[in-house]
Formats: C-alpha cells, sequence, structure tokens
C-alpha cells in the first residue's frame, strides 16, 4: 500500500484570491498590496500556480513514484521553515 501527502501552501486559486480580496477591504488597501505582502513572506518570492501542484500529485500517482510511501511532500515556497 502507497499513502504519500501533498502539503499545499498558497496556490492562486479562487479561495486565496477571495481571501487576499477580504483581507484587502479589512485594511483598505489594493489586493496588490496584499498580494506583495503574502509573496514577501515565502522564500521563493511568489504565489504557487494550481498547474504545479498538479503535476506534483500526477508524479506521486504515476510508476515513476513507485517507490516513495510513507512521504510528505511540502509544496510551499519554502513558507515552512524546517522539515517533516
Amino acid at each position: 500500500m502507497t499513502i504519500n501527502f501533498l502539503l499545499p501552501g498558497s496556490f492562486d486559486t479562487r479561495r486565496l484570491n477571495d481571501g487576499l480580496a477580504a483581507a484587502a477591504k479589512d485594511k483598505g488597501v489594493g489586493i496588490d498590496v496584499i498580494r506583495a505582502e503574502e509573496e514577501s513572506a515565502i522564500p521563493a518570492k511568489r504565489i504557487g500556480q494550481p498547474e504545479e501542484f498538479g503535476k506534483a500529485c500526477a508524479f506521486l500517482c504515476s510508476a515513476h513514484a513507485g517507490y516513495i510511501t510513507g512521504q510528505n511532500l511540502l509544496i510551499d515556497g519554502g513558507a515552512f521553515p524546517g522539515v517533516l
């Protein structure tokens, strides 16, 4: 049996954008300001693209990852300051 976990950070989704818009409204600033703050907190200096998550998932579900089991794949641009 193979069980692996994908642990996503911030990805450019409608949910993330709705949260950024709400935060911008609360602070009375533009969404670009809030997005820049979010991105600056990520070591990769950007928000992930959904395709990146999808490709990681596809890899773990493929025969190429057949010997990988019981792992946590943290996909967060380096936001988590450690290892699991």
